[in-house]
């Protein structure tokens, strides 16, 4: 049957684009988008699983799998490996050579929304809410650190994070993340009048998620305590 299907189809001899564009698109070419989109498909299944309430060994599968592709990924790769600064974007990588046809591809899209869904961002009828379930341990500082950021006026700010902690921006607001077995989830929002609003849950509100989404400076800062029985539990 195989000698049948190349007899008919000339398989071997595929290969994509490359007879009238690059010659290094065809077979034994890793395309770096798509290594990206089966990324984004196992995160958006994994929550799937998360809201539907699916078989908990189901959600770690998936999970592990997400973590399996994550660590294929270019910016794993010593730049030997890669061919190029692993950080760069890169369309593709040919079997015989390092990777080839820089610029900003689709895989960058998708990182970006992959990063979100690792560090458990959802937004839903208009409330931003934090889900941290596919977030690794590792991903937090062992030490208490400072965090630069450039804030929604232009300015460039540092902040102190305590130990077992991580920060990012989003909306150019600073978002911290705090480990804590001994105190329930919460959400602490620092406003720019001085006030601190505190949510039991990890939710915000629609009325301050709007505030966020128009980048108006209201909200200055959101820590989220976090148990960290929460987190992804594989690939410490």
């Amino acid at each position: 049957i195989l000698e049948l299907y190349e007899s008919v189809f000339h398989h071997s001899e595929f290969t994509g684009r490359s007879g009238t564009m690059f010659g290094f698109e065809g077979l034994g070419s890793i395309y770096w988008h798509m290594v990206a989109k089966l990324l984004l498909a196992l995160a958006e299944n994994f929550f799937a699983a998360l809201d539907n309430g699916t078989d908990p060994a189901v959600r770690q599968r998936l999970g592990d799998l997400y973590y399996r592709v994550r660590a294929g990924l270019c910016f794993n790769k010593t730049p030997a490996e890669y061919g190029a600064f692993p950080t760069d974007p890169y369309s593709h990588t040919p079997k015989h050579s390092g990777a080839r046809q820089p610029g900003m591809t689709g895989q960058v899209k998708e990182e970006v929304l992959t990063r979100f869904a690792e560090l458990g961002i959802r937004v839903h009828d208009g409330q931003v809410s934090i889900r941290p379930a596919l977030l690794r341990a590792r991903e937090f500082c062992g030490h208490a650190n400072s965090f630069c950021y450039l804030d929604i006026d232009g300015n460039w700010q540092s902040i102190d994070i305590p130990e077992s902690s991580l920060a990012f921006t989003w909306c150019q607001v600073p978002i911290i993340y705090h480990l804590d077995h001994s105190n329930a989830a919460r959400l602490d929002i620092e406003l720019d009048d001085g006030d601190r609003v505190v949510y039991t849950e990890l939710t915000l509100p629609a009325e301050l998620s709007s505030e966020l989404f128009a980048r108006n400076g209201r909200i200055r800062k959101v820590t989220a305590t976090i148990d960290p029985a929460m987190l992804f539990a594989g690939n410490d």
